[in-house]
């Protein structure tokens, strides 16, 4: 009987270091595989999209974002159209055209939102084909019938215009080419409330610049020599911006930066404290970025490094965290039948892919496809647009407009 007491006192003190150790061992199982999950997911590994397709009319090349009847829901706007969250339903924001995506372009190459007369309304900004007019269309607060149109400027070139601020305003300005008068210029947005104007500041217009074709591929603005001043960038070199970006003739620096390219980014790709250039293929093959290496002589060489040339017709890039790890990702894709089926690779699919950046002094580039029947235009939207913290993909080409939201 004592005996008996003894073995079931240590059967229950073994039970329960049983218990203990069991508990003890799935803890740290589970803090593993949180671990690993989190890695996994913060590896690009986990990220997802869910596809929505608005249209599959090639109505615009370009598209925006903004609370068009201020519903507290973010709408999509892509040419003659502003499609109604959450179910996408389409309004007409001016009347629409058919455009033939083998034949013919659209009269929507860009679009950009802002509040342009400052009345607490998002409004339209549409640019059209190079060459032809930039305009802003004006949101009829929810009344009824087209938005009013206006012109910002008759004639603008480049086929990646930029949308920035370039006088620390607080308000985006478009930066671009005058073709006709072979110029580089910004278009300052009106900063007065009602105001509508769009003033023209010319960066140059020296003979035989470069840049000031209708047809020039490649922009991008910032600050490359880092004295808190936003330049602008092109493939053949960079105009260095003065203390008052009003200023006419700002100093050229011939770089060569490569072929046609879509717009151009500065980031410190490879953490060697020099900003490299990063830019893709506006019609051929190739993502890549270009390393600043100063010399002994005090003259700088840029080295190209390929990210990637799995697809053609890169036209469209931009640079934003995905994943949220705290570094910032390549999203690109395909603009299909960019010269309606003319390119290298036209019919090849039309993808859309982001670019995971893993730092270091060797850096790298994960590619991960979102999509395979889609692609970009000239501009898309890298934006969280259903507020669960995370960002999405707005996109629109000739292919359609296309809602990609993370999960």
């Amino acid at each position: 009987m004592y005996l008996s007491a003894i073995n079931h006192k240590l059967t229950k003190t073994m039970n329960i270091k049983f218990i203990f150790r069991f508990v003890y061992v799935l803890s740290v199982c589970l803090f593993i595989q949180e671990v690993s999950w989190a890695q996994k997911y913060f590896s690009g590994t986990e990220v997802r999209f869910e596809k929505h397709i608005l249209t599959n009319d090639f109505i615009s090349e370009g598209v925006a974002i903004g609370d068009v009847n201020q519903d507290g829901k973010i709408d999509v706007m892509a040419g003659a159209y502003w499609f109604e969250a959450p179910d996408w339903t389409p309004h007409e924001i001016a009347k629409p055209q058919k455009f033939n995506p083998a034949e013919t372009y659209s009269n929507s190459f860009l679009n950009f939102s802002m509040d342009v007369n400052q009345d607490g309304w998002v409004d339209l900004i549409r640019i059209n084909q190079p060459g032809k007019d930039v305009i802003w269309y004006e949101n009829p607060q929810n009344k009824g019938g087209h938005w009013k149109m206006h012109t910002i400027h008759e004639h603008q070139g480049n086929e990646n215009p930029q949308f920035e601020d370039m006088n620390g305003d607080g308000r985006k300005d478009i930066i671009c080419n005058d073709p006709k008068r072979k110029q580089i210029i910004w278009l300052e947005a009106p900063s007065e409330k009602g105001e509508t104007e769009w003033k023209k500041h010319v960066i140059s217009g020296k003979e035989g610049i470069p840049g000031t074709h209708q047809y020039t591929h490649g922009l991008g603005v910032a600050d490359v020599n880092r004295d808190g001043r936003p330049d602008v960038m092109t493939t053949n070199g960079w105009w260095e911006a003065p203390e008052d970006p009003a200023e006419e003739e700002w100093a050229f620096h011939p770089v060569d930066w490569g072929e046609d390219c879509s717009q151009m980014y500065l980031f410190d790709v490879n953490d060697d404290s020099h900003p490299d250039v990063i830019s893709a293929s506006a019609h051929n093959y190739g993502i890549w970025w270009h390393e600043q290496k100063p010399q002994p002589d005090g003259s700088i060489q840029w080295i190209r490094h390929l990210i990637d040339r799995s697809f053609s017709q890169s036209h469209s890039l931009m640079l934003a965290d995905i994943n949220g790890d705290g570094h910032p990702d390549l999203i690109t894709g395909k603009r299909y039948y960019a010269h309606n089926g003319g390119d290298p690779g036209a019919e090849e699919p039309a993808v859309l892919n982001w670019y995971e950046y893993v730092p270091g002094k060797q850096p790298s580039w994960i590619p991960h496809q979102i999509d395979d029947n889609s692609g970009v235009g000239l501009n898309f939207v890298v934006q969280d647009i259903n507020g669960d913290g995370k960002l999405d993909l707005v996109t629109s080409n000739k292919k359609g407009v296309f809602i990609f939201l993370q999960k």
